[in-house]
């Protein structure tokens, strides 16, 4: 086997780094850029984007069509086992790349759309567990398999890269960790997620990968592009740390990388590393709960089941604008950033729909934004009702209220954060509705406030507005005395860099 596959300066540049142990590397402070940028845009796009199909299913994950080569062209939990060949007769997987023509892809386009969806960040899936890459890859053991030399023949990520910049906005990439042509998993009891056929024909040695793509690929990555966030994926099922040699990766990364003070990474390059290690802790679909203030962390998820753009899904399979902008202000809330997903279609186009909903999303941004960037979850305010998220910035506690109560709203400030012997009796001094005039504000809500206690009543024409179907969030703004409490903009347990 030739071990001098792909240019050896990039091997070599990890192979010379000095290799830290977590303690260190777990010390790194989180770059504050991410912090208080709060939401992000996903976009999962690859050859799996021609076939775009995967019946649906209720299954935890069971909807995601960028899992068609494993489980519709595959036999991984595959519920349509005859329609690849019904559709696509005598070709494989790989031979779709074909179709896979991008003609429609204006990256000025999609980079104005997030922009004005309210995101200040763009993940796009570099190369997922099909191993097809989005750039031209200067790696051999990606010859034909890759958008410079097959499908599109442009460079996908970089113009996408370029765009987003210009728009005023981080650019992130998605990194597959394993790839399905080479690795087996215990998932499908040591088999392979695709054909064995398939594995056979186009993987390699598994023994040779880390070295010969993982690590090659890892720094042309961030040499040629510079992404400010890294999103690995599928690491943690299967590979110990010894085989991805995740630290040897990081330390690179966040010492010699031309990105280095600026980038994140989440938590997804080998077995434990979940909820232990990385920037940021990575949930979806909501599988785990969040992780509060203890770490940063991040909820992804696809305006429908699926990342990838499954023709399965209709209208009503997608989350309407208010589920969204509900699950942004619970995130938000509860301390974590949301990552929220867009499926293009192969030939370049964002679903209309989706282009709608996140357009939804950013003209609520344009009035309640304060709300969201720039702040930490609310620990000094308490309430019961689940229709009410808390967030803080220094003076300012913002109420953000869901649905349509029936019933008063109680609210109540805490003295956590106030010094000793401070009471949280007063400390309210006033209140507005953003986006409304006063009188507007209070003909919608009836807020009255009594020492520590705050109770907001929606009036009926607030009941009114809000319970018809694309009604979005009200957000009440508290004027609050610190008093000496901190505020803050990130957890108070979480290091920050200053702004890069």
């Amino acid at each position: 086997m030739n071990h001098d596959t792909a240019p050896p300066a990039h091997q070599q540049a990890l192979d010379a780094v000095r290799v830290q142990d977590w303690k260190e590397l777990d010390s790194r402070p989180l770059p504050r850029w991410y912090g208080d940028a709060k939401f992000g845009i996903f976009v999962h796009w690859g050859v799996f984007s021609v076939p775009a199909w995967r019946t649906l299913n209720d299954e935890q994950f069971g909807s995601y069509a960028e899992w068609y080569y494993a489980s519709v062209y595959g036999p991984y939990r595959n519920a349509d086992p005859d329609f690849h060949a019904t559709m696509f007769p005598d070709r494989d997987y790989r031979d779709l790349v074909s179709d896979f023509r991008a003609e429609l892809f204006d990256p000025e386009a999609w980079a104005s759309l997030f922009r004005r969806a309210g995101a200040r960040y763009v993940v796009l899936t570099s190369k997922h567990h099909d191993g097809y890459c989005l750039w031209p890859t200067e790696n051999s053991h990606k010859r034909g398999w890759h958008a410079g030399e097959a499908g599109p023949r442009r460079d996908l990520l970089g113009e996408l890269t370029n765009a987003v910049r210009d728009e005023g906005l981080r650019m992130g990439l998605y990194y597959s960790i394993p790839e399905w042509e080479t690795h087996r998993s215990h998932r499908v009891d040591g088999g392979y997620f695709i054909p064995e056929a398939d594995a056979q024909r186009y993987g390699m040695s598994e023994e040779a990968y880390p070295r010969e793509i993982l690590h090659q690929q890892w720094v042309e990555l961030n040499e040629t592009y510079a992404p400010a966030v890294i999103y690995t994926d599928g690491g943690e099922w299967d590979f110990s740390e010894e085989y991805t040699d995740t630290r040897r990766m990081l330390s690179w990364l966040y010492t010699d990388a031309p990105n280095a003070d600026e980038v994140v990474v989440n938590d997804r390059i080998h077995v434990g590393m979940p909820g232990a290690h990385g920037d940021i802790y990575s949930t979806e679909y909501h599988d785990l709960d969040g992780f509060g203030t203890v770490h940063p962390w991040e909820e992804s998820r696809g305006i429908g089941g699926s990342y990838g753009f499954n023709r399965a899904e209709s209208v009503e399979d997608y989350a309407s604008a208010n589920e969204l902008v509900t699950l942004l202000a619970q995130t938000v809330a509860g301390g974590g950033n949301l990552l929220l997903n867009v499926g293009p279609t192969a030939d370049g186009r964002i679903p209309a729909v989706q282009q709608e909903r996140l357009l939804q999303i950013g003209a609520w941004l344009d009035v309640n934004g304060e709300a969201i960037y720039e702040t930490a979850p609310a620990a000094d305010v308490r309430t019961a009702s689940a229709q009410v998220f808390a967030t803080s910035k220094p003076g300012a506690r913002y109420l953000i209220v869901t649905g349509s109560p029936h019933e008063d709203v109680a609210v109540s400030m805490t003295s956590t954060g106030l010094g000793e012997g401070s009471t949280a009796a007063g400390r309210v001094r006033g209140w507005d509705l953003l986006g409304a005039e006063r009188d507007v504000a209070e003909d919608l809500l009836d807020v009255r406030i009594e020492g520590d206690e705050v109770a907001v009543r929606l009036r009926p024409a607030a009941l009114w507005t809000s319970s018809s179907d694309d009604a979005l969030p009200l957000v009440i703004r508290l004027q609050v005395d610190e008093d000496g409490a901190t505020g803050g903009t990130s957890p108070a347990q979480t290091p920050v860099e200053e702004e890069r």
